[in-house]
């Protein structure tokens, strides 16, 4: 079974009606910029007295509808997102079974071109790598900023105009003011705060950004956001210390507007403004984040087998973990892991080392010891070996995990490339393994677009960590791929100046055990990347829940009751939200995960079957370590006591590799990730016509 694509429409339907699908798309595609700009628009211009004076006046109007002011001021500035995200889930159910046509597409272009999204334009600094299409995003983001403060001024100017105050009073007026718009200006930021951190979010399956790239966008987001409402607070408080009115102030807890104690209480304490003042003009962004959230508990809850556990000889530890058949994933996804013997909070990110065509019920992680709980992790599994050699027909405790995910990008970008480069550093090689089997897998199914000229470097501190090639079994998977690929393999070990005298002793397995879990579970297939008709119907149910509850509340309590204590609408506005997730979303996780668990009864017999040849295939794989890792060290170029030299091998690539895109994903220290864009960068910038264009991408290696 093709893992990458599971048509949601059947194939015949969608060859008939290829125009309709693409013209559907296109008008969503339309729509939703649209939208998009109209809501951004609206922030941009909120700042200028007309859209201001036009936005208020609509809000008066609309306040005697069931919503009231708070459900107006939701509907103007949150209410664009959530459309986006309903056009999202259409677009998304449309696409999905197109994701080969939309890669083939991709690369039918005649010539290489230039991308935003992979092209590095800052490579040093406090950013890190930041691609052109993210420094585009950065500069707007400060135009806003510089923009808002300009005009905000000039209003404040007129505003003190219009009283003809002492000089010392028009200071404390404008410290207020500015206080007050600092804050303001900070509460726009908050919209788009928690839309990159919402893991298996639609908006970001949309546009193909995976959570593990959008987390630098919620960390730049966090320091502006903070430093903004630090100013907001700073400026009021000096204003009140210096009018003599700072403590009455501060007590005063006001009916309308904005509790002040609560804000100073979280601006000394370092917490995030928005948990004691939220404002609807935020709330799109943080009742998504708050589904994906509540959907990840539920994912969690469940209790997951781990088939086998092996330790290699350089200290890293092998999982493989069961899971349902109808859960996707591909060959650059991620995890989070708990085992809770080991800790009841600790969750860590793994990335998938396994394709998805090794195998449809299980998946695999490599963890590399570097702390604490991998050391504890590492540690257990030769108890177990040891227990099950000494009693092997007696029951044996077994490990266990929960999992959150698999969660990356829509789709397999590496695909997209008929060149590659890959560079690893150290256990950044875990997802170019997976990369490596998929690739193999499908020139052994003789699919078509796939990479044809691949090219990996990894550079590693000892040779002890060689003995991770062979968990690519080449010889299974396609003997004859030297036939239909060409793939390089360049290693180099840093610390080590000669090869060790016995070179057989790095291929052998140190430590396995294989539990015999027939009765036991998968992961759950609750994830926000899953399923797409149940992930859409997760968003949509909620907020049309949400939106009745803001109807309901209005019409028969705040309305006949005179509320109007800022507050507590406050309050009533995030209990709404909360609920409308438990209730609404609880009772679409219900039926999802009913309808996962006969998806599951249906495919229990071959589920068993897959973990008996699960069971036998690890065992073997041990005794074939050897000839595996030697199959793999044949085609591959070793080095010892030298680094790899990138000017050199980017140069080299320019000229033998001719007029074609390369992809170029890293995966390693950010030291490894700039010395890489760099190069990236450099030779884009000084290519000839006759050169190739490399496109960076980076595979976050410590989230």
């Amino acid at each position: 079974m093709d893992e990458y694509a599971q048509p949601l429409l059947s194939s015949a339907y969608a060859k008939k009606t290829p125009f309709l699908h693409s013209s559907a798309k296109w008008v969503l595609k339309i729509v939703m910029w649209g939208v998009f700009i109209f809501w951004v628009t609206i922030i941009f211009l909120f700042p200028t007295k007309p859209v201001n004076e036009l936005i208020v006046k609509f809000i008066d109007i609309s306040s005697g509808t069931v919503f009231g002011n708070t459900g107006s001021f939701f509907l103007v500035f949150s209410g664009p997102i959530l459309i986006i995200a309903f056009l999202a889930v259409v677009y998304l159910l449309i696409s999905h079974s197109w994701e080969h046509q939309l890669q083939k597409e991709k690369r039918t272009s005649k010539y290489p071109r230039i991308r935003l999204w992979t092209f590095p334009v800052l490579v040093d600094g406090p950013f890190g790598v930041v691609s052109a299409a993210e420094f585009i995003g950065i500069l707007l983001f400060v135009a806003f900023i510089v923009w808002s403060v300009s005009a905000y001024t000039l209003e404040n100017f007129s505003i003190l105009a219009e009283f003809h105050l002492p000089t010392r009073l028009e200071c404390y007026m404008m410290l207020e003011l500015y206080g007050l718009h600092f804050g303001l200006i900070g509460l726009f930021c908050l919209a788009f705060l928690f839309l990159p951190i919402a893991r298996g979010s639609v908006l970001l399956r949309l546009v193909d950004i995976p959570f593990e790239h959008a987390t630098k966008y919620h960390i730049w987001l966090g320091h502006l956001t903070l430093f903004l409402f630090t100013l907001h607070g700073l400026l009021y408080v000096t204003a009140w210390t210096m009018e003599g009115r700072l403590l009455q102030e501060i007590l005063d807890w006001e009916e309308t507007g904005i509790a002040i104690i609560p804000g100073a209480i979280s601006l000394l304490a370092g917490l995030l403004m928005w948990v004691t003042s939220l404002s609807p003009m935020a709330a799109g962004g943080i009742f998504l984040f708050m589904l994906d959230r509540f959907l990840r508990f539920c994912q969690s809850r469940r209790t997951v087998d781990i088939i086998a556990a092996t330790c290699l000889p350089c200290g890293t530890v092998e999982l493989v973990l069961s899971k349902p058949g109808n859960l996707r994933y591909n060959a650059l996804s991620f995890i989070f892991l708990q085992v809770k013997e080991l800790s009841w909070l600790q969750w860590h990110p793994f990335s998938v080392s396994s394709s998805p065509l090794d195998g449809k019920y299980h998946l695999s992680i490599l963890i590399k010891v570097l702390g604490k709980w991998t050391e504890k992790l590492r540690g257990n599994i030769p108890n177990f070996c040891k227990e099950e050699q000494e009693l092997p027909f007696q029951p044996h405790p077994k490990i266990t995990a929960s999992v959150e995910g698999p969660y990356g990008h829509q789709s397999p970008y590496h695909l997209m490339y008929e060149n590659l480069v890959l560079v690893a550093g150290g256990i950044g090689i875990s997802p170019f393994l997976a990369i490596l089997s998929d690739i193999l897998h499908s020139a052994r199914e003789n699919k078509t677009c796939l990479p044809t000229n691949i090219l990996l470097l990894w550079a590693i501190k000892k040779s002890n960590e060689l003995s991770l090639l062979s968990l690519v079994d080449v010889r299974s998977i396609c003997p004859s791929f030297s036939d239909k690929l060409k793939i390089q393999i360049q290693i180099y070990v840093t610390r080590e100046s000669e090869p060790p005298l016995e070179e057989g002793n790095i291929e052998k397995t140190v430590n396995s055990s294989v539990f015999p879990a027939l009765k036991g579970q998968g992961m759950s297939a609750l994830v926000g990347t899953g399923n797409n008709i149940w992930s859409g119907i997760y968003v949509i149910l909620p907020v049309l829940g949400f939106v009745l509850f803001l109807g309901l509340l209005n019409s028969y309590y705040i309305n006949p009751f005179g509320i109007n204590t800022g507050w507590y609408t406050g309050l009533l506005f995030v209990l709404g939200m909360v609920a409308s997730v438990v209730i609404f979303g609880g009772a679409v996780v219900g039926l999802w995960h009913l309808w996962e668990s006969r998806i599951s009864e249906s495919e229990e017999f071959e589920d068993n079957q897959m973990k008996i040849g699960m069971m036998k295939h690890t065992n073997g794989s041990m005794e074939d370590n050897e000839s595996n890792h030697k199959s793999l060290v044949s085609t591959s170029t070793i080095q010892y006591g030298c680094r790899p030299d990138f000017k050199e091998m980017f140069g080299s690539i320019s000229e033998s590799w001719g007029q074609v895109d390369v992809g170029v994903i890293v995966c390693g220290p950010p030291t490894l990730e700039a010395s890489v864009a760099k190069e990236c960068r450099s030779h884009n910038i000084r290519r000839r016509s006759h050169h190739p264009i490399f496109h960076f991408n980076s595979h976050s290696f410590d989230l």
